[in-house]
C-alpha cells in the first residue's frame, strides 16, 4: 500500500495548494478498503496504511458516521458504505443500466399494469435505478435515486435471502425489525422462516408489510455491471391475488432474462 498523499486544493498564493491531510488519509483508507481482496479490520487497515490504531479508528468512525464505510462480519471488518454507492448512482454503469433496461421495464409494466422498479441493493439500503410507472391515474410512483430502507418489504427479503441464516440474523439485528404496518413481520424467527420460503420459490412477497394498502413482489437479478440488482413490481392491495402471483412472477422472470442479456452484451 502506498503512503497516503495530501489532497492539494488550487488557489494558494505560493501555488503550492492547500494541504488537507485528514482528507488525504480518509481517501487512502477508502482506497485501501476498495482495493483489498478481502474485508479488512482495524489492525490490518492501520498496518497497511502506516497509521496508528488511534488515527485509523478515528477515521473509521468518521467514515461510518457519514455512511462512506459500513461494518461487516459482525462489525469486525469494513466495506464501502451506502454514501459511496449513492455518489455512484449517477455514474456511467448506472446510467447505462437504466438505458439498457428501460424498454424491458416498460414492456413488463404494460403486461402487468402496475409500476415496475429496477434497483441496486447493498447492506444498508435499496436504491431505485429505473422505473416504469403504471399508466393508470392512481398508481405507486418513485423516481430513480429514491432510497428505501434495506428491510422495506419484498426487496429486503430478496437481499437477506442471499445469505445463510446466521448472516441474515446478524443483518436483522443490525437494522432491527421495525413495525411499518400491522402486517410487518417483526419476529426474528418468523422472518427467517419467510426467508426460507423466498429461497425455495425464488421470489419475495410484501402484503402490506411496508405500506398499508400496498403489495409488492420482487426477484433477484444478481450482480451485473458492478451492481447488485433486484426487480420488483408494486401495486395497491388486491393486485397480487393468489391466482395472479404465478403469472406476475413468470412475466418478471422473463423480463429479468432479457434485462440480464441486455446488460451483459455491452
Amino acid at each position: 500500500m502506498k503512503p497516503f498523499a495530501d489532497v492539494a486544493l488550487p488557489g494558494s498564493p505560493n501555488g503550492a495548494g492547500y494541504q488537507a491531510p485528514a482528507v488525504g488519509k480518509a481517501f487512502a483508507l477508502l482506497n485501501c478498503v476498495a482495493a483489498a481482496p478481502a474485508e479488512l479490520g482495524l489492525s490490518r487497515l492501520a498496518r497497511e496504511l502506516g497509521f496508528s490504531k488511534s488515527t485509523t479508528s478515528g477515521l473509521i468512525q468518521a467514515l461510518l458516521n457519514s455512511g462512506a464505510l459500513d461494518r461487516s462480519n459482525g462489525g469486525r471488518t469494513f466495506v464501502l458504505g451506502p454514501a459511496i454507492r449513492a455518489l455512484a448512482a449517477g455514474n456511467l454503469d448506472t446510467r447505462q443500466t437504466r438505458k439498457l433496461a428501460q424498454s424491458h421495464l416498460d414492456s413488463l409494466r404494460d403486461r402487468i399494469g402496475e409500476t415496475v422498479f429496477l434497483g441496486g441493493l447493498d447492506r444498508r439500503r435499496a436504491t431505485i435505478i429505473a422505473t416504469a410507472e403504471a399508466a393508470k391515474p392512481v398508481k405507486i410512483t418513485a423516481r430513480p435515486g429514491t432510497v428505501l430502507p434495506l428491510l422495506a418489504g419484498a426487496v429486503g427479503k430478496i437481499y437477506l435471502a442471499r445469505h445463510d441464516d446466521a448472516r441474515a440474523r446478524d443483518l436483522l439485528r443490525q437494522h432491527g425489525l421495525k413495525r411499518h404496518t400491522p402486517s410487518t413481520i417483526t419476529d426474528e424467527t418468523l422472518y427467517l422462516a419467510e426467508l426460507a420460503r423466498v429461497r425455495a420459490r425464488r421470489y419475495a412477497l410484501d402484503r402490506q408489510e411496508y405500506l398499508s394498502g400496498v403489495e409488492a413482489v420482487a426477484i433477484d437479478l444478481g450482480r451485473c455491471r458492478g451492481l447488485s440488482l433486484a426487480l420488483w413490481v408494486v401495486g395497491f392491495s388486491g393486485f397480487l391475488s393468489d391466482g395472479a402471483v404465478s403469472g406476475v412472477v413468470a412475466d418478471m422472470f422473463a423480463a429479468a432474462a432479457k434485462i440480464n442479456k441486455a446488460l451483459t452484451q455491452i
